[in-house]
């Protein structure tokens, strides 16, 4: 390699984008990492220890520990809040970057991009969600918020303790109406996990599980799932819609496969297990680095000094993500040391 210290700019700071940059910077490769927002660890920043009580590596901590070291590492820069503007090759990369106090440019000598995903909507699903409202139909991200700032569940209505919530899988994924087939892979162990640790703080709260079918989430995933089921109400089905009653609980309709009929029950909180999927300005990013788009709009083949990693390929969880981001700096690096030498 030549004398000169390479660059590589990383465009997302999240679980996949922090593993690239640390495993980058442990090479000796300066690392830029390029996010729209100020805080490091995109959505899982927000992700609550799942701990009930013994740790169920669910990777909340992992993120938090990356992006406290990343903040140590001389080596990796955190340019943010920016975006990518443009891009031109001519040897190497010369991005144009967007920031709030005024645009700049970068010479990169290979891009990883790990732009993540962007949570379903469920506003037009039958449910009865209102993102922003003090409803207490909310989807598991905002309630992994709730419980990593509060530390517990509250109904977002009138702060009391729920004394029984109705989890509901799928709600943007696994649906071919909405033309959104593929499974997120990671909400099913979110959401028992959630459940699991609501009731280890509070026995009384009954949790019911409506899914298609559960996602295996753990290498001993038989013992695990055994173990929710002890505790949570599992049934196969998913809710057709959700109403507000007039003393402010929620009227759950579904086909229930065991009695064969259609039922109701009543909730006092209702949490969607919302889809992954890719983000509005992944078409955008796509264009400007030469990336192919797969037929779902997430991030394909890229060309020749161009890495992709993370949810921005395919929806996975925070262990996977960081996995692929460290593969694709190991693929940087070695993309270095064949075009630099």
């Amino acid at each position: 390699m030549t004398t000169s210290q390479p660059t590589v700019l990383i465009v997302g700071g999240g679980p996949a984008g922090l593993s690239a940059a640390l495993h980058l910077d442990e090479l000796g490769i300066r690392a830029v990492v390029v996010d729209r927002q100020v805080r490091p660890g995109g959505h899982a920043a927000d992700f609550t220890c799942k701990a009930s009580p013994e740790c169920v590596r669910c990777g909340a901590c992992m993120v938090t520990d990356r992006a406290s070291l990343l903040k140590q590492r001389s080596g990796i820069s955190w340019m943010a809040p920016a975006a990518v503007a443009g891009c031109r090759q001519n040897g190497g990369f010369h991005v144009d970057i967007r920031k709030a106090d005024g645009d700049m440019g970068l010479k990169a000598d290979a891009v990883i991009l790990t732009t993540g995903f962007t949570p379903f909507d469920p506003s037009e699903k039958p449910y009865g969600y209102r993102k922003g409202s003090n409803g207490n139909v909310i989807t598991h991200l905002e309630l992994e918020v709730m419980l990593h700032g509060k530390g517990k569940v509250r109904r977002p209505s009138d702060g009391a303790l729920p004394e029984a919530i109705a989890f509901i899988q799928c709600v943007g994924s696994r649906d071919l109406v909405l033309g959104r087939p593929w499974c997120s892979c990671v909400c099913c162990g979110s959401a028992l996990r959630m459940a699991k640790r609501i009731q280890q703080e509070n026995p009384s709260v009954k949790a019911t599980f409506f899914y298609i079918d559960v996602q295996s989430f753990s290498r001993n995933f038989d013992v695990v799932y055994d173990d929710c089921k002890t505790n949570i109400r599992m049934v196969r089905a998913i809710p057709g819609d959700v109403v507000r009653t007039a003393d402010d609980r929620l009227r759950v309709g579904y086909f229930d496969p065991v009695e064969r009929r259609y039922t109701e029950e009543i909730f006092d909180m209702t949490v969607l297990s919302v889809g992954m999927g890719p983000n509005p300005d992944t078409p955008e990013i796509a264009r400007i680095f030469g990336v192919a788009l797969d037929r779902f709009g997430f991030l394909g083949k890229a060309p020749n000094g161009v890495f992709v990693a993370g949810s921005a390929v395919q929806p996975m969880g925070i262990a996977d993500s960081m996995a692929s981001g460290a593969a694709a700096a190991q693929s940087a690096l070695e993309y270095l040391a064949k075009n630099m030498g």
